[in-house]
């Protein structure tokens, strides 16, 4: 990730140079937007303090591409909290997508101990929304349902099991798909497999989110297969996490953007 992360600051542009007028708005105001965050997300962050000092450990069941740093399936919950949990300024940045696009329909695929969830949930509930959240592991979405029951976020619809099992049928039953935040399976072809599912439930202002996509080769390759799928036309590289658009009257560009 080292290498990817040079390449993406020797790209990374900022306002200077911007020429389409929806992508400099939403990066003006959006997205290097530098405003704390609510209020109501700092229980949010008391939870994330204690989830990071805390001496609880679960039996993971990962269905995933696993971890960095050792594929014990006994992990403490401090150390899923330091990192598989997406750092409290993309989890605002989701929040504010959710609220610019007035999000009522948002899927978060890997809810993990449920901090970022609580961010989206937290979004939601000001669009008169619904989340669905899909977690593979039993005991994790478990510990996420207590933790989303404790912050006041229970109406969030946790659902547990594999992907491949769960999202279609959740897809199949939603009106269109507004919001969806990729963060499970960081691998190609599962991650372009949820892609496409998804893909059934868009409309013109459907936004999607994918998390790590410089974290492997195999994200890299998903992201490039992404960004030239007929569908998209607009997408935005923030290195952390990929915007992906499908506005019609845009036309087809891909930024690398500092976050």
């Amino acid at each position: 990730m080292v290498a990817a992360y040079i390449r993406y600051l020797w790209r990374a542009g900022n306002l200077h140079g911007l020429h389409s007028p929806f992508v400099y708005a939403l990066y003006r105001d959006i997205i290097r937007h530098r405003h704390p965050a609510p209020a109501g997300t700092l229980p949010i962050e008391a939870l994330r303090s204690a989830l990071l000092n805390s001496t609880e450990s679960l039996t993971i069941t990962d269905m995933g591409a696993g971890s960095r740093r050792g594929n014990n399936p006994i992990r403490s919950v401090a150390t899923i909290a330091k990192n598989a949990q997406k750092p409290a300024r993309y989890a605002w940045l989701l929040h504010r997508l959710v609220l610019r696009f007035n999000a009522q329909h948002v899927l978060e695929l890997g809810t993990s101990l449920g901090l970022t969830t609580a961010y989206l949930a937290n979004a939601v509930a000001q669009t008169n929304g619904q989340l669905s959240s899909f977690e593979g592991c039993p005991n994790t979405a478990a510990l996420a349902r207590r933790h989303l029951d404790q912050l006041g976020y229970s109406a969030t619809n946790l659902i547990v099991g594999n992907l491949d099992d769960t999202l279609a049928k959740t897809v199949a039953q939603l009106p269109q798909i507004d919001l969806a935040f990729f963060d499970a399976n960081h691998r190609y072809e599962p991650t372009v497999q949820y892609f496409t599912t998804c893909l059934s439930s868009i409309h013109n202002d459907t936004v999607f989110i994918f998390d790590d996509i410089h974290w492997s080769e195999g994200m890299e390759q998903a992201w490039a297969a992404i960004k030239e799928h007929p569908a998209v036309q607009v997408t935005i590289d923030l290195f952390g996490v990929g915007l992906v658009f499908f506005r019609r009257e845009q036309p087809k560009q891909h930024f690398v953007l500092r976050f």
